[in-house]
């Protein structure tokens, strides 16, 4: 909307997350520690106040009324709007078995989930990592490299099921394995505890 029409609209943001737009991508490098979230940030603070974008972080919209056209947000912050535009993400898959809201159970999916990790890291020796698909994979890896011990629990009979063929998937657990990694292959998780 910028380039095509700079001076046609007022925009407004409202953003969930407390932090600007970033790449999702890089989460993985930040887990690894290879890069930090300043390095993710596609557009900053200043580059909102730059453009006269109102930004709302750390606000969740909450309700959408169409007839008097206003967007609220869950604290009550209010903003009326000509043209609305959702931009919803997705949400990571928990999956339904006990123990998957303990202290401890984290998902993958945004920024506050590797700041969580990355705490887990240095308070913790251990880690089970629930998929070997390649969110799961880029995990362990960064899970590993921030110094824990790590195991894969994955339900399909090698890495990667949906991208490689059996060959090369056991060629990829060879390859993490010597990386330290450890794999249960074939293996569905029943419950998560915290012993």
């Amino acid at each position: 909307m910028l380039k095509i029409a700079p001076d046609y609209y007022e925009i407004t943001v409202f953003g969930a997350e407390p932090h600007p737009n970033y790449n999702r991508i890089l989460l993985s490098p930040v887990l690894a520690g290879e890069m930090t979230i300043q390095d993710i940030i596609l557009n900053d603070h200043a580059w909102y106040a730059e453009h006269g974008i109102q930004l709302h972080l750390g606000r969740k919209v909450s309700r959408i009324d169409r007839v008097q056209r206003r967007v609220i947000a869950e604290d009550g912050t209010e903003e009326a709007y000509d043209r609305l535009l959702l931009a919803t993400g997705s949400n990571p898959f928990i999956l339904p078995i006990p123990g998957n809201d303990l202290p401890g159970v984290i998902s993958y999916r945004d920024i506050s989930d590797t700041d969580a990790m990355i705490d887990a890291a240095r308070r913790y020796r251990h880690a089970v990592v629930i998929g070997g698909g390649l969110l799961g994979l880029e995990a362990a890896n960064g899970l590993k490299l921030r110094g824990m011990d790590v195991t894969v629990v994955h339900l399909a009979d090698w890495l990667l099921e949906r991208q490689l063929d059996q060959m090369a998937g056991r060629m990829l657990q060879k390859s993490l394995e010597d990386r330290g990694l450890t794999f249960l292959l074939g293996k569905q998780t029943g419950s998560a505890d915290r012993r």
